[in-house]
């Protein structure tokens, strides 16, 4: 019978694998079906739905140009996210049977990729998106609920990662 410690090990593993195939799967949607989230940025950067009352629309950026290195921006964190998870779930899973000291020293790679995923989701989702752009006032363009959703699994796994191991 596997040991707490073990099982423990076993979620940390499984959980930083589920994020870099989320992210992976991510970018995959965001390359192959590039024009439909590509619209999503460009609306939340253009300010077009968020209430016709609201002072702040002179954040709104109305250039092509901006929207493509902004979603290729997007695009290219995703990549990082999904590519430092699954190679931290990866390295995690090579040193599952190794002692404390060594599994704990494995993480770095899975640490990284959900701090990407933190930047991406909260930095440029609410942060940005949310607040500078005033996604939240819009009822077509409005990421929010998603990007709290993936926050609070990357936050929880992120805890989860540097709870230490007897």
């Amino acid at each position: 019978m596997p040991t707490t410690s073990y099982l423990l090990r076993l979620v940390k593993i499984i959980s930083v694998a589920a994020i870099g195939l989320m992210a992976a799967l991510i970018v995959t949607g965001n390359i192959t079906d590039y024009y439909t989230n590509y619209f999503f940025v460009e609306h939340v950067m253009k300010m077009d739905t968020i209430f016709p009352e609201s002072h702040v629309q002179y954040r709104g950026i109305h250039n092509t140009a901006i929207y493509q290195v902004a979603y290729v921006f997007l695009i290219l964190l995703e990549t990082v996210m999904s590519f430092c998870s699954l190679k931290g779930s990866w390295k995690m899973l090579r040193n599952l049977k190794n002692d404390a000291v060594v599994f704990h020293a494995s993480k770095n790679w899975a640490i990284a990729g959900i701090t990407t995923g933190i930047i991406v989701w909260f930095l440029g989702f609410e942060v940005i998106g949310g607040e500078w752009f005033d996604m939240w006032q819009s009822a077509t363009w409005n990421g929010l609920g998603a990007a709290e959703r993936v926050l609070a699994f990357l936050s929880f796994v992120l805890i989860m990662l540097h709870l230490r191991d007897e």
